[in-house]
């Protein structure tokens, strides 16, 4: 897979992920919810830390949730950069596709988040209450680097009470699967499930590694 290859999927994936943001933040208030399905519903809400809103001042205590969020987002930022090299030594190696599709994957997702957290603050207005305005003349609801990552997508498929035969949570009330999420969470997810369970595809010789071993024999 070559570098052009990956860098049309990635621009993809952003301008996807990206477009569907906006038209959530400029259609939809906090907290909105559009049922398309019993099992799948657009729901409105905003993230402010990392996955299901877990804030990095939730570990470290003295940080306060301003100063995490900045911290975060240059995390975010620097791991990005890390990814992308990655991704040019993964290609210049000649790995295989798989490995290289993968990291195109987790690569686009991190961008993808990382817009919204580095920039959403300062170019969209408040979304409680109201729908959000794009590049409001009074100013952003936050400031760069406090923005918050917009999801969307939510996929309640099952409710109900557990067996009570189960051990410890038998007869309790659950739901699968409550967390809300959006395009690049899902990059992201699967870019790494690829890497987890093809593992030996996407870590071993490409295909065409292989042939050139196989032309020199």
């Amino acid at each position: 897979m070559s570098l052009k290859k990956a860098t049309v999927l990635i621009i993809l994936i952003l301008l996807v992920d990206q477009i569907s943001k906006f038209y959530i933040k400029t259609h939809f208030a906090l907290n909105d919810k559009t049922i398309v399905f019993d099992w799948f519903h657009i729901a409105f809400v905003e993230n402010e830390g990392m996955a299901w809103g877990t804030k990095l001042s939730d570990f470290v205590s003295f940080l306060s949730d301003r100063t995490a969020k900045v911290c975060l987002t240059v995390f975010r930022i620097l791991a990005v950069f890390g990814i992308g090299y990655w991704l040019n030594i993964s290609i210049k190696n000649k790995s295989s596709r798989t490995l290289i599709f993968a990291i195109s994957l987790i690569l686009a997702g991190a961008l993808g988040n990382i817009i919204d957290s580095a920039f959403y603050g300062i170019i969209f207005d408040s979304s409680s209450g109201q729908v959000a305005t794009f590049m409001p003349a009074d100013g952003g609801y936050d400031t760069l680097f406090h923005g918050n990552v917009v999801d969307m997508l939510h996929f309640p498929i099952w409710e109900g009470n557990l067996f009570s035969w189960i051990p410890f949570i038998g007869g309790d009330s659950f739901s699968f699967f409550d967390p809300v999420f959006n395009i690049a969470d899902m990059a992201i997810s699967t870019g790494i499930g690829i890497l987890i369970f093809f593992n030996k595809r996407a870590f071993g010789p490409s295909e065409k590694k292989v042939e050139e071993v196989a032309l020199e024999d």
